[in-house]
């Protein structure tokens, strides 16, 4: 089980075309598109930084999670999700562990990768995502 890097910092947003101007035409981050994702019920926009992404989630319904995480608190950051080579390892660990989770077994994401996430309470207040590219 490794780690390797952040994989990407996620925003909440009730409008991502808004803020394409700033992070694509001001900062000139590299625009890499949108993905709906069905399950979480969110349109994902990603920026290129580095060997990490910036993702905006807007909510495409308002029985999303990211819906009602707006409605709580506003825009703002969302989650930090780590790239890790063996999810389910690291899914094993967790549970092991007694870690709250928010799902119990992985997920599909954005770019088809597995996906996990951590909850809040068990990280010092920050939703973390652990992510495995496909395979």
């Amino acid at each position: 089980m490794k780690i390797n890097r952040i994989d990407h910092i996620a925003i909440a947003t009730n409008d991502a075309a808004e803020l394409k101007f700033l992070y694509h035409d001001i900062l000139g981050l590299n625009y890499l598109g949108q993905e709906t994702v069905e399950s979480e019920k969110v349109e994902t926009s990603f920026y290129d930084v580095s060997e990490s992404k910036l993702e905006f989630l807007e909510p495409t319904s308002p029985e999303s999670t990211v819906a009602k995480y707006l409605n709580k608190r506003g825009p703002g950051l969302h989650h930090i999700a780590l790239n890790v080579e063996d999810l389910d390892g690291y899914l094993v660990k967790l549970k092991e562990n007694q870690i709250q989770l928010i799902n119990d077994e992985p997920i599909l994401g954005a770019h088809h990768k597995r996906i996990i996430f951590i909850h809040p309470k068990a990280t010092g207040g920050v939703l973390i995502e652990l992510c495995e590219d496909k395979k």
